[in-house]
């Protein structure tokens, strides 16, 4: 069926989509966990590093993917085409827990700690709470009523109608770019830092060989390159997506890449690896160091600011996600359900809302990151995997800067995934465990639903 839809994307249009979508809060935030885990800054920027280059890895593959594959979708199009409906299916289902929710929990429990640094009570990790709930796994301090109200807000907004809901969103994507370039630039010009830091190793924390514990961090680090795919959801609005999708990926990717070595860079420029170990905000505490007095407290507040631009995107992403999802039968039907006044996907943001807000105040920052980059990794691999059947199709365009390295490519993807997941299963069994959980309820529940509607799948 031809596409309804205009090419009018040009190769900066879409490589500038690809940059908007990959930084935030991973950056903001992962660089302490890694400090703990890895103990040199040698090892942090290696693992920005391999982690770029095996993102980049990923954009050739699903740019050959969304060229031939040029429908909305993404990932849930490129499973079910190469390994059925089912795998479609789980990976919608999937989207909606670890691809959304989870990551805009993580998103209100980062800009608690970053507002922190002006009220320490906020912390995600403070025992101060307004509210005690008496059970061990409900965390109900202020920090995590302060996240779930910043995701109410947001769900509210997008209820409203998306123009006041996108305005929102283009000022503090401009805040958020605008914040960390001023950061960088006077941080190595005027910062108070010492290059000395970074011949000062930490004691890691983490009781893991170090080869093991390398490739369990770069979940933390794929974590904050998602969103490298971006571009791949609009194939059908790029113009010459053959030549221009590839461009667009590694281009946009690469600056990311750049980017982030040079913010890591400025971490530890900042503050000592010791000092680094475990802190959420690490961005505020670098931004505490590098500019005394009131010029760091107003760097962590615009960070804090910056932090809810990752949190309205997704807000708004998601929803009509799981609203095209539910329109294929791929998701509760009710998600399909528009509101008659505001003309928005209702149902869809409020189960969006009550899972974000289920999450914060069941789990971890650190918990839900591994969560994740486990989940993200896992369905990513599939796609990634199921290039080697799709191009036995005779119709099949295969792009140069794919075939050319063929199968090198796909196969950096996929060893450096399948690393992460061993790695993560050993290390992180809890966390993996829920992921594994949520793709066997997902399969449980299509299976559940073809036995009750064979001819039209219904949820």
């Amino acid at each position: 069926m031809p596409s309804s839809l205009k090419r009018e994307l040009t190769t900066f249009s879409a490589m500038t989509l690809v940059v908007a979508n990959m930084i935030g809060t991973g950056i903001f935030t992962t660089t302490g966990f890694l400090a703990a885990d890895l103990g040199r800054s040698s090892l942090v920027l290696a693992a920005w590093a391999v982690g770029g280059i095996v993102a980049l890895a990923g954009c050739l593959v699903y740019a050959e993917l969304s060229v031939n594959l040029p429908r909305s979708g993404g990932e849930y199009v490129y499973l079910r085409e190469a390994w059925g409906p089912v795998w479609g299916f789980v990976s919608g289902w999937v989207s909606f827990f670890a691809g959304f929710s989870a990551p805009i929990a993580a998103g209100g429990l980062a800009f608690a700690a970053y507002l922190s640094y002006f009220f320490p009570s906020l912390s995600p990790s403070s025992s101060d709470s307004l509210l005690n709930s008496g059970v061990s796994w409900i965390h109900l301090g202020n920090g995590q009523l302060l996240a779930a109200g910043v995701v109410i807000v947001f769900a509210a907004i997008n209820i409203v109608g998306l123009r006041p809901a996108a305005n929102l969103q283009n000022l503090l994507t401009l805040l958020k770019i605008g914040v960390l370039t001023a950061f960088l630039a006077l941080g190595f010009v005027v910062g108070h830092g010492n290059w000395h830091n970074f011949a000062v190793p930490a004691v890691r924390t983490s009781p893991h060989n170090l080869a093991l514990q390398f490739a369990v961090s770069l979940t933390f680090v794929m974590f904050a390159y998602s969103g490298w795919n971006a571009a791949t959801y609009v194939a059908e609005e790029i113009r010459t997506p053959a030549r221009s999708l590839p461009r667009a990926l590694i281009g946009g990717t690469g600056l990311v890449i750049l980017f982030y070595l040079a913010c890591n860079v400025a971490f530890i420029y900042a503050v000592p690896l010791e000092r680094l170990k475990g802190v959420l905000p690490v961005g505020s505490e670098a931004a505490r160091a590098l500019f005394a007095g009131q010029g760091g407290a107003i760097f962590s507040a615009m960070m804090a600011a910056g932090l809810l631009s990752c949190i309205s995107a997704m807000v708004i992403v998601g929803p009509r996600v799981y609203y095209a999802m539910a329109q294929d039968r791929c998701f509760f039907r009710a998600a399909a359900h528009v509101h008659p006044r505001f003309q928005t996907p209702v149902v869809a943001v409020l189960f969006q809302t009550f899972a974000s807000i289920a999450m914060i105040i069941t789990g971890t920052f650190e918990e839900l990151i591994y969560y994740i980059g486990f989940m993200l990794v896992l369905f990513a691999a599939l796609a990634t995997a199921g290039i080697f059947r799709l191009r036995r199709r005779t119709n099949w365009r295969k792009l140069p800067a794919v075939d050319r390295f063929f199968p090198l490519v796909p196969a950096v993807f996929l060893v450096a995934s399948c690393g992460m997941l061993v790695s993560t299963i050993q290390l992180r069994p809890r966390e993996s465990f829920l992921g594994l959980m949520t793709v066997f309820c997902g399969a449980v529940l299509y299976w559940w639903t073809s036995l009750r509607s064979p001819t039209e799948r219904r949820v």
